[in-house]
């Protein structure tokens, strides 16, 4: 299990996809429709982000923000539908490590918590899986030393399954980690997987699983 993040937004559409989103990109994720369990929840789900809602019932996320800033050491991701220079100016000056506006691309609000937990060094910014190592926070990819060359689409989904290593993960999975939707075709992550294993060359280490998905590991299967 990755890092924690704690989601609280009372729009259950959103809730459930930055939920769902997070826990593909291998995040132990958690949702609450308000902040009324707060100081437990940090107490006790201890976790190293929060997502947290401006406009929520109850205290807002301004209220909810000092409470983290007291209570805990995680790292705060504003989310709300306020795009006001002074909205976004009250969250960062009260201690908000990031803002996002709605409408947002899921793919997006999960580069941005990724983002914020590597600059606390919750999550590593370097993986390596046999002789490939991965900086997706530098944009380094090398294999054996060598340098790889990647477009941002391939880097993401090398760092969405190097996140994921060992572990299988179905198409859907892959398409809500790394492009925010459930709803392309999923030809599209054939192609994308395709040309990342030609670039990624030989032994193979991005691995077919026959009716499951993919996944990334040294050894063959």
């Amino acid at each position: 299990m990755g890092a924690r993040v704690l989601v609280v937004e009372d729009a259950e559409a959103i809730r459930t996809a930055v939920v769902a989103g997070l826990t593909a990109a291998g995040y132990g994720a958690a949702g609450r429709v308000d902040g009324r369990t707060l100081e437990d929840d940090l107490a006790r789900f201890r976790p190293d982000l929060v997502v947290l809602d401006v406009m929520l019932p109850g205290r807002d996320g301004f209220a909810l923000l000092d409470v983290v800033r007291r209570s805990s050491d995680a790292g705060v991701v504003m989310l709300t539908a306020r795009d006001a220079v002074d909205d976004r100016l009250r969250g960062l000056h009260g201690g908000a490590d990031d803002y996002v506006v709605k409408p947002f691309a899921l793919a997006e609000l999960v580069a941005r918590v990724t983002a914020v937990l590597r600059r606390m060094g919750r999550t590593p910014s370097t993986v390596e899986i046999g002789d490939l190592l991965v900086d997706a926070t530098a944009g380094e990819v090398r294999r054996g030393g060598e340098p790889i060359e990647l477009t941002a689409t391939e880097l993401r989904l090398l760092d969405y399954l190097a996140a994921q290593r060992g572990r299988v993960v179905s198409k859907g999975q892959i398409l809500t980690g790394v492009w925010g939707y459930t709803d392309y075709d999923p030809n599209l992550v054939e192609v994308h997987v395709s040309a990342l294993r030609r670039k990624l060359g030989e032994p193979r280490l991005l691995h077919t699983v026959r009716g499951l998905g993919y996944v990334l590991r040294a050894e063959q299967p």
